[in-house]
């Protein structure tokens, strides 16, 4: 089922998200870095993790939370807890929090990432 982010496709407690970061990144894109884990459940899950220095501003963190919260609804996905980390600056303090050009760049680096055929369940 696409559509749905509640509580129980989210990825909250610190000891789900160390047990996906134990292992090694699925996907990178210029920005991001996708870990993946499968997990016994009927549907996936989700935890995104945007640090503040890599996104000094707090709009610029929102933007990428919301952007990759509405890809994950509208994707369906296999049953695997999925963490998105950003992992490079994507603007600086001194530009523009967020813009129509930042948006597209991060719905394209997060659709390639968030795409089907980047989980499967022989990793």
């Amino acid at each position: 089922m696409t559509g749905d982010y509640s509580r129980d496709r989210r990825i909250v407690k610190t000891d789900d998200f160390s047990s996906v970061f134990r292992l090694r990144p699925v996907q990178r894109t210029a920005h991001f870095v996708l870990y993946t884990r499968s997990n016994q459940l009927s549907h996936a899950r989700l935890g995104i993790v945007a640090a503040k220095r890599f996104a000094p501003r707090a709009v610029t963190r929102n933007t990428i939370k919301r952007v990759t919260r509405e890809l994950f609804r509208q994707t369906p996905l296999p049953p695997f807890d999925c963490i998105v980390r950003l992992s490079k600056p994507v603007n600086s303090k001194n530009g523009p929090a967020t813009s129509a050009h930042l948006k597209r760049m991060l719905r394209d680096e997060l659709t390639r990432l968030l795409s089907p055929q980047n989980l499967r369940s022989d990793r």
